[in-house]
């Protein structure tokens, strides 16, 4: 089963940058709808953004949308999410993993439990 590994989490001031990246563990990565969600400890993960798997459609929670990307390159089976104007709320743990629905489809897929291969998060920390 594909397993992801997330990267490039930091501290950064509100208003900064970052690119996170979601290195799949195999192939089977250009074949799959990819989703990136988030969580404060104690809180339930949320949903953050989708793709599908040619990355023709992508999905953003109205949160997050108008700031974050998301992108993918298949060739180097790793997922991205370019997250511009940060937020202090923007902070938390970030996660990627792999859609267990139709490949073709992203939009409304929001359910972590339609989701499997969750790597072990990387830390985003926005100061204000």
């Amino acid at each position: 089963q594909v397993q992801m590994v997330e990267s490039g989490g930091g501290l950064v001031q509100a208003g900064s940058s970052l690119r996170l990246s979601c290195a799949a563990s195999d192939r089977t990565f250009s074949s799959l709808a990819m989703g990136w969600f988030r969580q404060v400890s104690g809180k339930e993960r949320e949903f953050v953004a989708g793709i599908n798997f040619s990355g023709s459609s992508t999905f953003y929670a109205d949160s997050v949308k108008g700031r974050f990307t998301v992108s993918r390159d298949n060739a180097k089976n790793t997922m991205y999410l370019r997250m511009d104007s940060l937020k202090p709320e923007d902070t938390a743990v970030y996660y990627c993993a792999a859609s267990s629905r139709h490949p073709i489809i992203i939009a409304g897929i929001t359910r972590p439990q339609d989701f499997y291969g969750w790597g072990q998060g990387t830390q985003v920390t926005v100061s204000s």
